[in-house]
């Protein structure tokens, strides 16, 4: 290990490292990135996983498990063993040669599961967990499009997963993550096949230019952040929704579905339900904002106050979206790739902060009501007519970035000794002004924020009354 008076500021040692291949041959042909996967080509891999308590066997019988049941894994989800290639006409595939997925093993024993989960902040060892650090999707052509790390710990192990984000968006990346942990534990059958086709308008005959030196990531990637968890219980989060429909009666008769559609959502299930209680008018005859829209809302105010932004200067919040139910025909739910796309909101500073938290998750409600098939099929037009990479980053200091979404199944994974503890991720495509939402580990409509912000501006939200008093104590 490197010498160091803190743990906290060691890396984990290298115990071994090696290539997993299929357990079977694939027969899958080659997957056209589409016009939700080319955009990814220049942001870093997504690199998310658990934290879980000791396994009851011994380290090495941890390993070779989980070797196994990744090589199951990647049988079914021939993508991931595969590399990109780029045809003569400058069109990009994933082509399923099994070529395999790197596992690492190392020892952080060093640490424990309270060094992970104690501190205020999160610590930057955890993003040693991770393998890729830093990768751009692009450099699949050459790399592997997976990378399993154990990294074992004092108490507990964690386990991490890094994938292309131009193959997986969070949909495609919990889907095989959640697969992975039912191979380990022994199951045999998928119980969420994965959907390959290539058939619906994001598949597009336009050519991404790629320059000479390849792509690099549109934001400064070693900017000083500060990083959090803020979690949200159901009761305060109830408490905020009642807040912001101006309805603080204890027997609300709307149903909480959440941050319905605010971020990317699993498919289409219950989709029905959840159009009917977005759109179900209140007595005042305002439209029902969503709890994830309430929570947006509530978090867009307080960090715009922390930032002390001139009254004209125009803020962002961008959402990511899931279009697999938007789009008519519907893709399958478990479609596999990027089926994503990004709802920006504009308001001034000056707005966000004169007007009450209802206006501000109101325009956040009717942005993402829009989204329809049309708005999808635009966005596509849109793209066709100047294909380009995703802008990820804050260029003007006063921009939000939303993903990930509190209804991914993050904690139903067991390897068979147990949910995660928790859900940590790594340093991928962090900057000032990005946050990831979690579902809480209770469940239950409880939710974690992963806020990243300059250090100045994290400092103000923790000092800021209306956003700290909806925040879980630890």
């Amino acid at each position: 290990m490197v010498a160091s008076s803190s743990p906290l500021l060691l890396a984990p040692v290298m115990v071994s490292k090696c290539t997993v291949l299929p357990d079977q041959k694939s027969s899958l042909g080659d997957l056209k990135l589409s016009v939700s996967d080319l955009p990814m080509l220049s942001c870093h891999y997504i690199q998310k996983g658990g934290l879980f308590t000791r396994p009851p066997m011994s380290v090495d019988s941890v390993v070779s498990l989980l070797k196994r049941a990744l090589s199951q894994t990647l049988c079914r989800f021939p993508p991931l063993a595969g590399r990109f290639k780029t045809d003569e006409e400058g069109y990009i595939y994933i082509t399923c040669n099994d070529e395999g997925a790197d596992f690492v093993h190392k020892n952080g024993a060093v640490w424990s599961i309270r060094d992970v989960l104690s501190p205020v902040h999160v610590p930057g060892f955890v993003k040693s967990f991770f393998a890729l650090d830093r990768t751009v999707s692009y450099d699949g052509h050459r790399k592997p499009l997976l990378t399993v790390q154990v990294t074992e710990l004092a108490d507990g192990v964690f386990i991490g997963c890094t994938v292309n984000h131009a193959v997986t968006d969070g949909t495609s990346f919990w889907n095989f993550f959640n697969t992975f942990a039912e191979f380990a534990r022994g199951m045999k059958m998928v119980t969420k096949q994965p959907d390959f086709s290539r058939e619906s308008v994001l598949i597009s005959p336009a050519v991404l230019q790629v320059p000479a030196d390849g792509f690099k990531v549109t934001f400064n990637e070693y900017e000083p952040l500060s990083e959090r968890i803020f979690s949200f219980s159901r009761e305060s989060i109830l408490k905020l929704k009642a807040r912001v429909n101006n309805n603080n009666k204890s027997n609300n008769k709307w149903i909480d579905n959440g941050d319905i559609d605010a971020v990317e959502i699993i498919g289409k299930q219950s989709n029905d339900t959840y159009l009917k209680t977005w759109l179900k008018k209140t007595e005042s005859n305002a439209v029902e904002i969503s709890s994830f829209q309430s929570l947006s809302a509530l978090l867009w105010r307080a960090v715009t106050r922390a930032r002390k932004l001139q009254a004209t200067k125009t803020t962002t919040f961008r959402m990511a979206v899931n279009c697999r139910h938007r789009l008519n025909p519907k893709l399958d739910p478990f479609y596999f790739g990027n089926a994503i796309q990004s709802i920006p909101t504009y308001a001034t500073a000056g707005e966000v902060l004169s007007r009450d938290i209802r206006w501000c998750a109101e325009q956040l409600n009717k942005n993402v009501n829009a989204h329809d098939d049309k708005t999808v099929r635009r966005v596509v037009d849109d793209w066709e007519s100047n294909p380009r990479v995703f802008p990820l980053g804050n260029f003007d200091g006063a921009s939000i970035t939303m993903g990930s979404s509190p209804r991914f199944p993050m904690y139903d994974n067991n390897f068979g000794w147990g949910r995660p503890l928790a859900v940590r991720s790594g340093n991928a495509n962090k900057f000032d002004g990005k946050i990831s939402a979690f579902p809480g580990r209770e469940g239950g409509g409880t939710v974690d924020l992963e806020v990243v912000l300059a250090p100045e501006t994290m400092a103000g939200i923790e000092s800021d009354h209306e956003f700290m008093q909806y925040v879980t104590s630890a």
